[in-house]
């Protein structure tokens, strides 16, 4: 869906695509040869697929915001590797045109900003496995503030522990993506504090960012052992979005 111009919210689930050898190709032919290799270097089926939903994506964003065709779409990754237009030619209308991709189990999804800096990431909240919750989350403890930790080990049962667990850390890695850094920044001077997934604000080292804004969204369960799926999505500056326009936005899901 569309608020204005440059500002895109596009889902989509890939759960039931299943495509052949050849219907795979034909799908990776739409892109320039060079984009290739980031999708055929991994080697389980699933991650090619979420590797090459995502490039598609990020160029068919590109030619339906800017019209610019597909052979003609340059797209570059800054050494975080946050994706970016080359040679965009600043328009008024889009200042600052940018966008975010992401992509976790089922979902692969993409979000744009004539203005705003735009942040995105999807988290499919997978039991694990080989270790119980609480052994797993303890090997994340230091990118967690102590408000935030606190928050997480008191949540509840091991679901809701999971659960407090997996909000904090997609909103952490919007948050990263969206300012172009990776987890590599300090995640523990970064603490979100939220009530029940609203009213979301994030401190840096104690102060306020008054100027962003956050909405989590639950994608629905993939199946029993999946807690849920979220699109956190941070902005900053410019013209936000009201709460109801991003309601509708992260409603459209195109596959």
């Amino acid at each position: 869906m569309e608020i204005g111009k440059g500002v895109q919210r596009w889902v989509v689930d890939i759960s039931q695509w299943d495509p052949s050898p050849h219907e795979f190709s034909h799908a990776m032919s739409f892109l320039p040869q060079h984009e290739h290799s980031s999708i055929t270097r991994y080697v389980k089926s699933e991650d090619r697929k979420r590797a090459l939903v995502s490039k598609l994506l990020q160029y068919a964003l590109v030619h339906e915001v800017l019209g610019i065709p597909f052979d003609e779409i340059v797209i570059k990754r800054t050494v975080e590797g946050k994706p970016y237009l080359d040679g965009y030619k600043e328009d008024s209308e889009l200042p600052n045109f940018n966008f975010n991709a992401s992509h976790h189990g089922d979902y692969v999804a993409i979000a744009s900003e004539p203005i705003c800096i735009v942040g995105l990431d999807i988290v499919s909240h997978s039991i694990p496995e080989k270790e119980t919750i609480p052994e797993f989350i303890q090997n994340f403890s230091s990118y967690f503030s102590r408000l935030e930790w606190d928050n997480i080990v008191n949540a509840g049962s091991f679901d809701d522990l999971l659960n407090e667990f997996y909000r904090y850390w997609c909103l952490k890695e919007a948050f990263v993506k969206a300012i172009g850094t990776g987890v590599g920044y300090r995640l523990d001077s970064v603490e979100f504090h939220h009530t029940r997934g609203t009213n979301i604000f994030v401190k840096v080292d104690g102060k306020v960012l008054k100027e962003w804004r956050f909405w989590l969204y639950d994608l629905g369960k993939r199946h029993t052992r999946t807690v849920e799926q979220l699109i956190p999505i941070s902005c900053k500056g410019g013209e936000i979005p009201t709460e109801q326009e991003n309601d509708a936005c992260q409603a459209e899901e195109i596959a």
